[in-house]
């Protein structure tokens, strides 16, 4: 399936047949494939944070979120840091060498804690600017924490996190850009991109043989927020992680934290966009008993998993707990 498509057009396809291979034996593919991040703690647990719609030189309040982020992460001792996206605004990137980088992302996340791993998706504003050059592995050897790709897989022992880039989804980015340019070099021709992206996701979940399945794009499933649902992706995407056993869908894109949990679906859906710029005053819900979590301000999100339990916590600017929320599971056992 995948030698028939083209590479830059594939996020997940380039040699997922071989994705259960040591990445050591696929060092050409390991950048769009998946990535091994074992849990280091004796214990086997894992912990992450995660945050969104981050990126402007430290102002509205980016600075003090990432401070709060670095005495959570000290904390817990996390062993990575997850982007919702909307990584640089207003558009992203001009090339690798675009101040904006150092501004926005290394000389903010400056905390001991946070010098681990960033694992990254693209938001809307990342596809105004130079795609390529968050993606490019001359950032990466730049700066070695950051890893930003369309989608890719980590493996991180009892967990496994499907990164996707939901951007090429949103029709209104096709047919109502305004005066917004959107960089979609390695992207069209759009509806081969969709089917090759939804065709591997959906393979690459039925061959996790993890205990817990997260999934993370820039644009929400279900939200409260201004942006609200994502109608292409309940559409198209949806249906595919409900039928595979998804435990967590994680978003940005709307600028507040979230929680959701519907009658209707088996997955929690989680909002962390308040990395920066906050909207107030707009949520709408039809249910507010499904509404578990709403607070439209600066923020972040924790993640605590071992085999059987996962915890997430969510904290405001000033690192107050605002919600938290647990889930167990028995272990899976393969047949």
């Amino acid at each position: 399936m995948a030698g028939a498509r083209d590479a830059s057009a594939a996020p997940l396809a380039l040699c997922l047949a071989l994705a259960l291979s040591s990445l050591s034996l696929l060092p050409t593919f390991a950048e769009i494939d998946r990535f091994l991040h074992p849990p280091a703690k004796d214990d086997g647990s894992l912990t992450f944070l995660v945050v969104g719609d981050w990126g402007r030189q430290g102002l509205y309040n980016q600075s003090e979120v990432a401070a709060q982020m670095g005495v959570v992460g000290e904390r817990m001792g996390v062993d990575f840091v997850v982007s919702t996206g909307d990584n640089f605004y207003e558009n992203g990137l001009t090339g690798v060498h675009d101040p904006a980088f150092d501004e926005s992302f290394s000389r903010i996340y400056v905390a001991p804690s946070l010098q681990k791993q960033w694992f990254s998706v693209l938001g809307n504003h990342d596809y105004r600017g130079d795609v390529e050059a968050q993606l490019s592995p001359v950032l990466r050897a730049m700066e070695s924490r950051w890893l930003c790709l369309r989608s890719f897989i980590v493996n991180a022992g009892m967990l496994d996190i499907f990164m996707v880039d939901t951007n090429p989804f949103v029709d209104e980015y096709f047919t109502n850009a305004g005066n917004n340019t959107y960089d979609w070099t390695g992207v069209l021709p759009r509806q081969k991109y969709i089917s090759d992206l939804l065709e591997d996701l959906d393979l690459a979940l039925k061959s996790s043989r993890a205990n817990w399945k997260m999934v993370v794009g820039h644009h929400p499933i279900k939200s409260a927020g201004v942006h609200g649902n994502t109608k292409e992706i309940v559409d198209q995407m949806l249906p595919i992680l409900e039928a595979n056993g998804v435990d967590f869908y994680v978003n940005g894109h709307d600028h507040c934290l979230q929680h959701i949990s519907t009658a209707d679906s088996p997955i929690q859906f989680l909002t962390s966009g308040g990395g920066s710029k906050a909207w107030r005053g707009v949520v709408n819900w039809p249910n507010p008993d499904e509404l578990k979590l709403y607070y439209d301000g600066q923020g972040f999100m924790s993640v605590k998993i071992d085999a059987t339990q996962a915890d997430f916590v969510f904290y405001d600017v000033s690192g107050s707990v605002l919600h938290s929320w647990s889930r167990t599971k028995p272990l899976y056992s393969i047949v």
